[in-house]
């Protein structure tokens, strides 16, 4: 445990601050079907707040900076308006996957 206002100083702690996602980094596991698209709409619930959450499968020795990174300028073009995902599928012509009713799945955080 650390006590990061008296560590770094009281100008490194912010009172308050949004949740814009949630990621969840897990061992690559060759048998689990993962979104690679990033098509889904996944949320979770935090204090009442419905929050994008997105599982990354990772193997030692991989960037997980970057790899965290792009995943966070991601979701704010998503917050924009631009969706990558489909894009390309708008690109090679191909029907976009069918959403649930409300396009929105939730997991409990």
């Amino acid at each position: 445990i650390i006590n990061a206002r008296r560590l770094f100083g009281m100008g490194s702690v912010k009172m308050s601050e949004k949740i814009d996602m949630v990621i969840n980094l897990e061992l690559w596991d060759s048998k689990k079907v993962y979104d690679r698209m990033g098509m889904s709409n996944e949320m979770t619930e935090i204090l009442g707040n419905q929050v994008p959450i997105l599982t990354i499968p990772v193997k030692p020795g991989r960037n997980l900076a970057v790899i965290i990174e792009v995943a966070a300028m991601n979701n704010r073009q998503r917050k924009m308006g631009y969706n990558a995902a489909r894009e390309l599928f708008q690109l090679l012509g191909l029907e976009l996957p069918e959403e649930e009713d409300t396009g929105i799945k939730t997991i409990p955080f």
